[in-house]
């Protein structure tokens, strides 16, 4: 009887706790303001937010001086509230052609060159299969064209094959290659779908290189090129790439931080996250209107940590909360992945991600959490979640690959546990793609009492984590599991 009492007081306690963090973000949550943000952030004065365009940094201030007036401190090594993040913008070269014997590849047809320098010659192909540094390893590369297939054969997501390609091309190029050719081989996406999207100018990471490499794909489908290269019909090739022009941008990672209460745990960090960027200006629509405002993706994940900072300022958990609004996502994760190459906070005091991104939604009664049942804190997401009267689902389109197509992936890479908190979908259908990138993604088609509930829920997730005893870890068995036991040990 008296254990029965004992587990009724403390089942009563636990709700009475719960209730009361619900009405306090209840309360506390300004409803008008948050609007207020996001209409800022996807209006046509900001011209859709392109990380390589000037109506930029009218973005990255509105959302520093944000989390300045909230009370959020500098992160020391910080810029302020920006980590600066160095960028080289790469066009399309005027010419661009690869030559095979017969075959020739063509700039946009079966031909992309990403990144680089002008180059013209004919030059002896090498294949370095996947490229890796083994790969590289002992080869005299000298005055010669490296090819390579593109990715690895455990990293084939989209961000892996950019990120790939950049220690490709300094590997090659440490080994005295002129240029790095990989062979896209990817059946399952389509060709003419990656040409498009990559046949204008290319945002990459500035690593100080004054001379950077030639990189390029070629469409190799049916693996032709390792084949001829391997027999020696195609033991050279001749190269004509013209009019590369490679212009630097200033990038800026908009980041702060709100000390924990709990003199042990303050020294562990929730990370919230999301990307401010979007697509900028792109193909006019029936009526005509050309700016993609981005207010699903992801104008709302912004205010999202926007808000959690002006409530965690007041309201500060046991545990720190590193605020990190990211750039240029849109174009292939790079602020992310140069916070995780280059971290202002120690990566193994980062306990979790709750990073927050989305292409929209369908279905209101919902939260889709990316990665929900792959780390230990799904029950507190979940419950946040169930607080507001919503329901939290796992991804209903893994097909889509979502997981490996936002920044959550730069840290789960790393080890840190690392969900994204998205609006509610149950299938990436028509009702998603009549916004996603579009230019019709703007305030007036979203449902703000959704939207609002959808903030609250997120902000309740990451306080029931940051309060949590237990420090999240992956589920056993996750592709990322052991990356998370060397980077906290194992616990």
């Amino acid at each position: 009887m008296k254990k029965s009492l004992l587990g009724l007081t403390l089942l009563l306690s636990v709700t009475f706790v719960a209730e009361a963090q619900k009405k306090k973000i209840d309360k506390k949550f300004n409803e008008r303001a948050a609007i207020a943000d996001l209409t800022y952030l996807a209006s046509d004065e900001l011209k859709g937010r392109d990380p390589a365009a000037p109506e930029m940094s009218m973005a990255y201030d509105y959302i520093s001086m944000q989390l300045q007036d909230a009370g959020a401190k500098p992160i020391p090594g910080a810029d302020g509230y920006f980590q600066n993040v160095p960028f080289r913008l790469s066009s399309p070269p005027s010419k661009g052609e690869f030559t095979i014997g017969d075959s020739t590849y063509s700039q946009g047809v079966n031909l992309l060159v990403l990144d680089g320098q002008a180059l013209s010659g004919t030059f002896e192909l090498v294949d370095v299969g996947f490229g890796t540094p083994a790969d590289f390893e002992g080869k005299d590369l000298t005055g010669k064209i490296a090819v390579s297939s593109v990715g690895a054969p455990d990293r084939m997501g989209p961000a892996d094959l950019f990120s790939l390609g950049s220690e490709k091309t300094a590997n090659a190029k440490k080994q005295g290659a002129v240029a790095l050719i990989e062979r896209f081989n990817i059946p399952s996406i389509p060709w003419e779908l990656v040409a498009n999207y990559l046949n204008r100018a290319q945002m990459t990471i500035d690593n100080g290189d004054e001379s950077p490499l030639p990189y390029m794909w070629v469409k190799d489908l049916s693996n032709v090129l390792p084949k001829e290269i391997a027999t020696g019909k195609a033991k050279s090739a001749k190269l004509e790439v013209e009019g590369k022009n490679n212009t630097p941008v200033d990038g800026k990672n908009v980041v702060a931080w709100i000390e924990g209460t709990d003199k042990n745990l303050k020294n562990e960090f929730v990370m919230l996250s999301a990307h401010y960027d979007h697509v900028g200006i792109g193909t006019p629509d029936a009526e005509g209107d050309s700016i993609y405002n981005g207010t699903r993706d992801n104008a709302i994940g912004t205010v999202a940590v926007m808000n959690a900072a002006k409530f965690f300022a007041k309201n500060p958990p046991k545990r720190s909360v590193l605020l990190a609004l990211w750039t240029a996502e849109e174009k292939g994760l790079l602020g992310s992945r140069y916070f995780a190459e280059n971290p202002l906070i120690p990566l193994n005091q980062l306990i979790y991600n709750l990073n927050i991104d989305g292409a929209g939604y369908n279905d209101t009664s919902v939260i889709t959490v990316i990665g929900l049942g792959r780390t230990t804190a799904d029950d507190l997401v979940s419950e946040a979640v169930a607080e507001f009267g919503l329901k939290a689902i796992a991804d209903p389109a893994p097909e889509q690959g979502l997981y490996d197509r936002s920044d959550n992936v730069n840290f789960a890479k790393e080890g840190i546990p690392a969900p994204t908190f998205s609006l509610g979908f149950t299938a990436f259908d028509d009702e998603i793609n009549k916004y996603y990138h579009k230019a019709g993604d703007e305030v007036d088609s979203v449902d703000l009492d959704y939207a609002t509930l959808y903030w609250k829920s997120y902000i309740l997730a990451a306080q029931k984590i940051a309060n949590s005893e237990i420090q999240p870890m992956w589920v056993a068995g996750d592709k990322y599991e052991e990356a998370g036991k060397k980077l906290y040990g194992d616990k």
